[in-house]
């Protein structure tokens, strides 16, 4: 049994997310492990020390010389800073996706932590989800056969972040709905799919609710500051062709006149399968000969546990154990960076974009 008592996690920006993250970990039977934070404003770090009994800094040096890993959560265009100083310290380190604000920033993360004696993992916490994990198990086994097509919805009817927020500024999120929610609707399906390499991506973004002065919604997440502070795509079209010859059709918006969606649909040439995150509802779709043609529709049912605390004790054990995870891995963020990267270039340039 693996012997958390040892582990010291450090927190790199003490905001929401970090937050998020440290109740994850207390959720795991894991606060004991978070012990300090950093946070270059005083009163998060304060906030953060009061509420998780952690010691804070005003600097990385200190706490990178004081834990055995960190947490990276800070706005996008930071990533590469902390994560490259935590890793180049000697650590292990877990960071939020994406795993950058540019494909740029990203390639350079990825060539430290390939140099790096730690690991880097990447959060992509839906992978974690019981359903997604029973798909994935159906996948591996053959039930679906071979498996060539997704169908993946991210859609918020109305859910742009608060607008003025680092989530609505082009220079420090590196883009909108894509880059925050279309990350994970992009690494699920390539997960799903076993993770293929990608050729060909043809993708259309767009900026139609944000950027309106009288942007109609019913709750946000944070202050609406207006629309000169929106700077991002709202919502992206794009299909995505890997080498394989499997396919992924995706649907991402954090506004749009349609309800919410978080739907995935899989098929394969012996059986598809419907998963929706936002209930957590998964169905097989079959059809036989049985006695007669039919079709065979099947409802799945797992135990309903939080998948950021799943990923959260993977993480420990990885720091804990010594050995790297082999999920949620620098090379895959890499490749759903690249393919955003090529959704984006594909809608400025208005055709379809290789990915060689």
């Amino acid at each position: 049994m693996t012997d958390f008592s040892t582990v010291q996690l450090g927190f790199v920006g003490l905001g929401n997310i970090a937050q998020l993250h440290c109740d994850r970990l207390q959720d795991a039977g894991l606060g004991d492990v978070v012990a300090a934070g950093m946070d270059v404003d005083p009163d998060a770090r304060q906030s953060f020390a009061e509420e998780y009994d952690a010691t804070v800094y005003e600097d990385t040096e200190e706490l990178y010389a004081s834990v055995d890993a960190v947490l990276v959560t800070t706005p996008n265009k930071f990533h590469e800073e902390y994560v490259v100083g935590a890793l180049e310290a000697g650590l292990d380190v877990f960071v939020e996706k994406p795993l950058a604000h540019s494909l740029e920033s990203a390639e350079r993360i990825a060539a430290a932590a390939a140099d790096a004696p730690g690991f880097c993992m990447v959060g992509f916490h839906n992978r974690f989800a019981n359903p997604v994990q029973a798909l994935v198990g159906y996948c591996e086994a053959g039930t679906l056969g071979d498996v060539s097509h997704v169908e993946a919805d991210y859609i918020r009817r109305r859910g742009v972040p608060g607008r003025g927020s680092w989530f609505t500024r082009q220079p420090i999120a590196g883009g909108g709905s894509l880059i925050d929610i279309g990350a994970h609707a992009i690494d699920l399906s390539l997960y799903l799919l076993g993770y293929p390499d990608v050729v060909e991506v043809c993708g259309e973004t767009r900026a139609q609710f944000g950027t309106e002065d009288d942007y109609a919604y019913v709750t946000m997440w944070g202050e609406d500051r207006g629309a000169d502070e929106f700077s991002v795509d709202d919502s992206a079209s794009a299909f995505i062709r890997c080498a394989d010859g499997s396919t992924v059709n995706l649907e991402v918006a954090w506004a749009t006149n349609r309800p919410d969606s978080q739907q995935y649909y899989v098929r394969g040439n012996e059986a598809g399968a419907g998963l929706n995150l936002a209930d957590g509802t998964l169905e097989l779709y079959e059809t036989a000969s049985t006695g007669v043609m039919h079709h065979r529709t099947s409802e799945i049912e797992t135990r309903d546990e939080a998948p950021h605390a799943i990923e959260q004790q993977r993480f420990v054990e990885a720091v804990a154990s010594g050995d790297p995870p082999a999920t949620n891995t620098v090379e895959q963020a890499l490749t759903v960076q690249r393919v955003m990267d090529a959704i984006y270039r594909s809608s400025e340039q208005e055709r379809a974009v290789s990915l060689d």
